[in-house]
């Protein structure tokens, strides 16, 4: 009986193992299933979480890329608009633009201080005196000098006769600027050394001979007149008393600042208030032409590398009075001066250097004086230079209707 109950005892805690053991073990398997399936499911979730973030990633790249390209086109475009329009000279393509100089002036430098090159330069308005010079007439030439104040204006001058050294008596010759070239007109000068760059800082041009007497003129007046009537080509009225007057409209009218037109009622030419063309208004001679700035870079232009005389072009200069020549073209007889119209080129000193570099040694002298105290004799070529000025006056005529006809997009403002 006890052996039985203890036996029953022992199936029934065996029974209980089992059961236990199952229980344990469908415990488990379940616990598993689920940490299973949810590890399924949650790595899917983020699975897709994974490849919704790498594709938003991509996404933003691909729209940074696109953002960046059309920056950069939008960049280039407006880069390449405005290299275009940089208006750099030719041969600076390959240059910054920054370091480009484009204009210059006839400034001199000092060579060690630079105090002294900035010194009584700042906010000064200077304008500049050219001549066509010979040492035959330094005497007028000194005069017409003194009359230009250093500090308001650049002197200089074109040795044609190629002396140089003998001016230097004078205080003012080292601060001039001194050109030397044998046998050349005022014109030949000027083209080639009065390149609108190289003086764009002067506000006016004074292109004079040297055959003028200054007693009665004063260069600031002057200038103060041609600002106040918008004058951008003009020149000083010429004094009838002891003046070579070629044309009527160089003749100083007294009592009047300055006048922009002539009359004539007798001969041919005849000028009156309804004309409208040179000379009778819109014109100044060429022995004392007076320009503004802008009025130079345009005449300098016309002016032609082989007419030296430049004959005819004074008739055409009222196109480069940057308006209408009727108004800002004029002459002033407030400050005004005298043309003695002395002989000065063609006339050669044989025992000169100059008869050794005479532009055309097989022409024939004309007229040929001794000096009582030497040897020297003078050849005088003025009727051939004469000559060529009308030549070279019928040329520049038949040049200026040749590129009236050959422009076909010119309008005669006239």
């Amino acid at each position: 009986m006890q052996y039985f109950c203890a036996g029953n005892l022992l199936k029934l805690q065996g029974s209980m193992n089992r059961s236990c053991l199952c229980s344990i073990l469908i415990t488990t398997s379940l616990i598993c299933g689920v940490y299973f399936i949810g590890n399924a499911y949650i790595h899917q979730q983020f699975k897709e979480k994974l490849l919704r973030w790498d594709f938003t990633d991509k996404m933003h790249n691909v729209t940074e890329k696109m953002h960046n390209v059309t920056h950069k086109m939008q960049k280039a475009t407006t880069t390449s608009g405005t290299c275009e329009n940089l208006n750099k000279p030719m041969g600076t393509e390959s240059l910054p633009q920054g370091i480009i100089a484009k204009t210059s002036n006839l400034e001199t430098q000092h060579l060690w201080n630079y105090d002294d090159n900035e010194k009584g330069k700042q906010n000064r308005a200077m304008s500049l005196l050219a001549m066509a010079v010979g040492i035959k007439q330094k005497e007028l030439v000194n005069k017409v000098i003194q009359k230009f104040p250093p500090r308001d204006f650049v002197v200089m001058l074109f040795h044609y006769d190629g002396v140089v050294d003998d001016w230097k008596q004078y205080p003012w010759n080292e601060h001039a600027i001194h050109v030397s070239v044998m046998n050349q007109t005022k014109w030949w000068f000027a083209k080639r050394f009065l390149h609108p760059d190289i003086i764009t800082e002067y506000e006016y041009i004074f292109l004079w001979d040297e055959d003028l007497g200054v007693s009665h003129f004063n260069p600031k007046r002057y200038l103060s007149i041609v600002k106040e009537e918008g004058l951008h080509i003009s020149q000083p009225a010429l004094d009838t008393t002891n003046s070579e007057v070629h044309h009527p409209i160089t003749a100083r009218r007294k009592n009047l600042k300055f006048h922009r037109r002539m009359y004539k009622n007798k001969g041919s030419g005849r000028c009156d208030d309804h004309s409208t063309n040179p000379p009778c208004i819109g014109w100044v001679e060429m022995m004392a032409p007076v320009f503004s700035r802008e009025a130079w870079r345009c005449s300098w232009y016309m002016i032609q590398n082989d007419l030296i005389h430049a004959w005819g072009l004074d008739m055409q200069l009222g196109y480069c009075a940057q308006g209408d020549r009727k108004k800002n073209v004029g002459v002033v007889d407030a400050e005004y001066i005298v043309h003695y119209g002395l002989p000065t080129l063609g006339v050669v000193d044989t025992n000169s250097s100059s008869s050794q570099n005479e532009t055309n040694p097989k022409s024939s002298p004309r007229k040929i004086s001794q000096e009582s105290s030497s040897e020297s004799h003078e050849v005088d070529n003025r009727p051939e230079v004469r000559m060529k000025s009308f030549v070279e006056m019928k040329r520049f005529k038949e040049r200026w209707k040749k590129a009236v006809d050959d422009d076909i997009c010119w309008v005669d403002p006239y």
